[in-house]
């Protein structure tokens, strides 16, 4: 039974890409929302469910109450113990996923037709009816604390918490929703049945669904599955600050090469300047080697392996962050470079060349996301949470297509701002 469900999963996977999708918007009778793409041609269907607040929902001396949460919720439920719950999963020849993020839980099922009903009830039962046992809770615990040790003596995850830190301050996103050894180690298994109850409710949800199934199956499903869950939870984060001004932080480690992440505010998703944006730092710093800081970094001047520049748009702020390692006595010069190319870039803009081929790679790769039950859903289930609209797949390309060399200028000169540029450098930079 396992063999075949891989089979079937490499089967959907091996399928022409396509980004022509007949998505239908479907309500169960008890009144749960999701987007649906039925796909008959074979027996399995992959289930997608998020739940906005994630970590951000963390109480008061309680950081990292919802990412220990999420992690055990495959720990047993009822009668069964871990071991049981992962044997049931096993025999059902289903998978079941667990994630939590800064600002999101994430759900998924994946399963034959034929065991619908058996392996939805059983995913239910983690999700609903978790077991928060005093011995997987200490498991678990370790497993977290372990992370955060790890995370202490990598000079990336350093540089991202100290960013944070400086940009956001005493708001959840100024700290790691894995929380402090501290923190964790205080957590009890009522805090833990606190964070569940404030962070899967049925006012936060989204969902989407692929595969052998019909609306009408669908939305039955769904009210099975959710039964039991709180209507309302925890109260959302307010507002984030970004309080961070130019210049540069460097945090003293010890090791031969430095870490520099950097950036300043970014661009919110539904600005009208946003494809502009997307178009700018694709050229910028996100297609692979084919951009301005990877040919100005490291092509021309052999500083570093790898740059590279990324659009954050959260609930409550918005970033526009790169990172770049180098030698110790070759990192302020990158650094020196990115500078540069920013004001270059927020004073000229890219050449027509440079936005021809970041709209022929953007237009080229996007049909090729669509390779899976598993990869439609998840795509489906982001579109919701940022309020695409069911018809946004079939416009995207044009989206980009009719972005114009004027648009991706203006949106430099207006989100590419190098004297709002901080860098944080982990390492021990030689001036």
């Amino acid at each position: 039974m396992i063999r075949f469900v891989l089979g079937v999963v490499m089967i959907f996977a091996a399928l022409p890409a396509r980004a022509e999708i007949d998505i239908k918007e479907v309500t169960s009778p008890g009144g749960i929302t999701a987007w649906l793409v039925e796909e008959p041609s074979i027996p399995f269907v992959a289930l997608e469910l998020r739940f906005r607040g994630g970590g951000t929902l963390d109480l008061p001396g309680k950081r990292g109450a919802t990412n220990l949460m999420v992690g055990l919720l495959e720990e047993g439920t009822g009668d069964m113990d871990a071991r049981d719950f992962a044997k049931a999963t096993e025999e059902l020849a289903a998978q079941f996923g667990y994630r939590a993020y800064d600002e999101s839980i994430a759900l998924s099922a994946k399963f034959l037709t034929e065991n619908r009903d058996e392996a939805i009830a059983l995913f239910r039962k983690s999700v609903v009816e978790p077991r928060f046992d005093q011995v997987s809770l200490d498991r678990v615990r370790e497993q977290v604390l372990s992370g955060i040790r790890s995370d202490a003596k990598d000079p990336n995850r350093i540089a991202s918490a100290k960013f944070d830190a400086l940009a956001f301050g005493d708001h959840p996103y100024g700290s790691s929703m894995d929380g402090t050894e501290a923190s964790v180690l205080g957590l009890t298994r009522e805090d833990i049945i606190a964070a569940h109850q404030g962070a899967l409710a049925l006012d936060r949800i989204y969902v989407s669904a692929v595969g052998d199934i019909t609306a009408e199956e669908l939305g039955v499903m769904l009210d099975e599955l959710l039964m039991g869950l709180p209507e309302t939870g925890a109260a959302f984060a307010g507002p984030a600050e970004f309080s961070l001004a130019g210049g540069q932080t460097i945090v003293d480690f010890a090791t031969p090469q430095s870490v520099a992440l950097f950036g300043h505010e970014g661009i919110e998703r539904d600005d009208p300047d946003f494809f502009a944006a997307f178009l700018l730092n694709t050229i910028m710093g996100s297609s692979g080697f084919d951009n301005r800081l990877m040919e100005e970094v490291r092509v021309k001047r052999g500083l570093t392996y790898g740059i590279g520049t990324y659009l954050i748009a959260m609930d409550q702020a918005e970033l526009y962050l790169g990172s770049v390692a180098s030698a110790n006595d070759r990192v302020m010069q990158a650094v020196d470079v990115v500078r540069s190319e920013w004001a270059r870039m927020a004073s000229e803009g890219p050449s027509v060349e440079e936005l021809d081929a970041a709209k022929a790679y953007l237009t080229g790769a996007y049909p090729l996301r669509f390779d899976g039950n598993a990869a439609i859903a998840n795509i489906l289930v982001g579109m919701q949470m940022d309020d695409l609209g069911i018809d946004y797949i079939a416009g995207r390309n044009d989206k980009v297509r009719a972005v114009t060399l004027e648009d991706v200028k203006r949106a430099a000169a207006r989100l590419m701002r190098p004297e709002d540029l901080h860098f944080v450098i982990v390492g021990q930079p030689e001036s």
